[in-house]
């Protein structure tokens, strides 16, 4: 399984100490429906473009964006395009995505796409998310092995922390920062415990009268995901840098530097 981080140009530097696999967060379908990048290096080459969708206007052109995209892959020598795409599916996202993919494949590049897309993309790898608040993790995985297939489908290593209030008739929990979780953690010397269900870890919080259920994950449940993932066949995984900075050694050894 590759393992890719994804990361902002501002994080280059830092995240290429640990991986030559980078996912590059500096681009975006433009409120023209064309490509538009921000802030990349002039030197960046290789890895993989991410591609957003946030406060994009609709695509009129597929096969001009397709052509923005594919002539950005040549110039930067990109492997391929995470589509990490957020507004809901639409036709006009749909052919831009089946074009996309058409051209990839043809060319030896890759394409990943969100999990909703997955039957509507047939050339693309698949996005399943590991961050789970309910069901079974393993169960999880291997369906979507099943339905698009073990070579198909790419682990999505967001990382875990919520809070859900005792009782939680909703099933909804409020996302947590770094501080945040390490104040909870460090009031009163939690005792924390590991659901092998959800591969992730969680403890019980009370303060005054508010009880709460924290959900979080750290590099131990985020290797045990990436072994899960690799023993299903899933082809890669990606990891978001500012999520995993942290804990980023533990997960991923500095990579050797060439001597001067």
């Amino acid at each position: 399984m590759q393992l890719y981080l994804a990361v902002t140009p501002d994080k280059l530097r830092e995240a290429a100490r640990y991986t030559d696999r980078l996912a590059h967060v500096a681009y975006r379908i433009g409120r023209d429906g064309r490509l538009a990048r921000r802030d990349l290096l002039a030197r960046t080459r290789g890895g993989l473009m991410v591609l957003g969708d946030r406060d994009c206007g609709p695509i009129l052109d597929p096969a001009a964006l397709c052509r923005d995209v594919w002539r950005e892959c040549g110039n930067r020598g990109y492997g391929g395009v995470f589509a990490d795409l957020e507004q809901p599916v639409s036709a006009d996202r749909t052919a831009f995505l089946e074009n996309l993919g058409r051209i990839l494949t043809r060319n030896g590049r890759g394409l990943f796409v969100p999990e909703s897309y997955g039957a509507r993309v047939p050339e693309a790898s698949v996005l399943i998310c590991t961050a789970l608040s309910g069901g079974n993790l393993q169960q999880r995985l291997e369906e979507g092995a099943r339905q698009f297939g073990r070579g198909r489908v790419a682990l999505d290593l967001q990382r875990l922390r919520m809070s859900f209030p005792l009782p939680c008739p909703t099933g909804e929990g409020e996302p947590l920062d770094r501080e945040k979780l390490a104040e909870m953690m460090g009031r009163k010397q939690q005792s924390v415990f590991y659901s092998h269900d959800l591969c992730a870890k969680y403890f019980t919080f009370t303060d005054t009268e508010d009880s709460r259920f924290v959900l979080f994950d750290d590099a131990d449940t985020l290797r045990r995901k990436l072994r899960m993932g690799h023993d299903l066949g899933f082809t890669a995984g990606f990891l978001m840098y500012p999520e995993v900075e942290d804990i980023l050694p533990e997960l991923l050894p500095p990579r050797r530097q060439p001597r001067p």
